[in-house]
């Protein structure tokens, strides 16, 4: 049985606060925790495991793993319908890297387009998402859960993406509505793919740093696409190319 105070712990994890001042986040979810096993154990420090869940005992070597009671489980979860696995991970930072494209967050805030972004960028290969300081957490427990194992494959950068334009020859490409149609513009997968907040879109400081203005035309009556759909949209025809 847990005690009062893991379990005040666990459930402080849920709280970016707590998060930065511990360094510890939470992954939830058998398949997430298999996927964490996988691509980032270096990051596993404790595993949470349901009464009579079956696992493969040599996954576990070297983890601190605890059977827990269904009560037990759903006291540590942030999770409406608890799922078995619950792991306490290693919070990292990315550092920046010079490659050939990668995507640009403005001012993201729900968790899960956030992850479900990462998780697109995962499929179509894109190893860096580069992140206005303002964009929701990438920690955030609905941002863990939207990944889906990807949150350990692509690296995550926060920064001040004026500066990182500012000093930076690479192309930017910007999704404005005012821009080019993307099944008619002459892309390359490389430089930035900028993308905007839900509501405000690319913040008007950094429109400036846009080489190419392009946006995705519809004809029914909708008056935008959701961030993370376009995303999806965008980086088919980006890497078009790549798969031919």
């Amino acid at each position: 049985m847990l005690s009062k105070n893991r379990i005040k712990f666990i459930k402080s994890l849920q709280n970016k606060k707590f998060r930065d001042r511990e360094g510890f986040f939470v992954v939830e979810g058998e398949k997430a925790v298999r996927e964490l096993l996988k691509e980032g154990r270096g990051k596993l420090v404790e595993l949470y495991l349901l009464d009579g869940t079956e696992w493969e005992l040599d996954d576990l070597k070297g983890i601190a793993v605890h059977f827990i009671s269904t009560s037990d489980l759903e006291r540590i979860s942030g999770l409406r319908t608890p799922n078995k696995a619950l792991a306490i991970c290693r919070i990292w930072v990315d550092e920046y890297q010079d490659v050939e494209f990668s995507l640009a967050l403005d001012g993201i805030q729900d968790p899960g387009n956030l992850g479900t972004i990462l998780r697109l960028a995962d499929w179509y290969g894109v190893n860096q998402v580069i992140c206005s300081e303002d964009t929701v957490d990438r920690f955030n427990s609905k941002v863990v859960q939207a990944t889906m194992g990807s949150l350990f494959r692509v690296s995550l950068v926060y920064t001040d993406l004026s500066a990182l334009f500012e000093t930076n020859d690479k192309r930017v490409y910007g999704t404005l509505l005012e821009g080019k149609s993307v099944y008619q513009s002459n892309l390359k997968a490389s430089g930035f793919l900028l993308l905007g907040n839900e509501g405000q879109g690319i913040r008007p400081e950094l429109q400036s740093y846009i080489h190419e203005a392009i946006h995705i035309p519809g004809k029914g009556g909708a008056e935008s696409l959701n961030v993370a759909v376009a995303t999806g949209i965008f980086l088919s025809e980006f890497l078009r190319g790549t798969f031919q």
